[in-house]
């Protein structure tokens, strides 16, 4: 299992963002599909998740309404469109997956998962 997590950058506030999450060595479309972000100083958020086919989807409450899972099993992605982007977004943001065919439960630690990759890097400033 491999995850490598791009996209990020700086950006504006009020700007828009795509991060993207290539997977391999696994049977993506066999599992659910995370985003978290862990901004300075502050503890693990879960930002989106999303089923394995792609129909269910989950956001973490400062992600709603502004950010959209989506995913690509044909070609093991998954996406991450980040709109109205505010300052507090700033952080590192993970893909991650666990082998478990169902929604991981909510640990609050990036260990809690299988597996994520290295992270990209966003951040919201002027």
């Amino acid at each position: 299992f491999q995850l490598q997590a791009y996209g990020g950058g700086l950006v504006q506030p009020g700007g828009s963002l795509r991060l993207s999450c290539v997977a391999t060595g696994f049977p993506f479309d066999d599992y659910w599909m995370y985003w978290v972000r862990q901004a300075p100083g502050k503890e693990l958020e879960r930002v989106s998740d999303i089923s394995s086919g792609g129909l269910v989807t989950f956001y973490g409450d400062s992600a709603k309404g502004r950010f959209t899972i989506s995913r690509d099993n044909d070609k093991n992605m998954v996406y991450l469109q980040m709109d109205t982007l505010k300052p507090e977004g700033t952080a590192l943001y993970y893909c991650a997956t666990s082998r478990v065919h169902f929604r991981q439960p909510w640990g609050g630690a990036l260990s809690d998962y299988d597996y994520w990759g290295q992270g990209t890097q966003v951040t919201v400033s002027s």
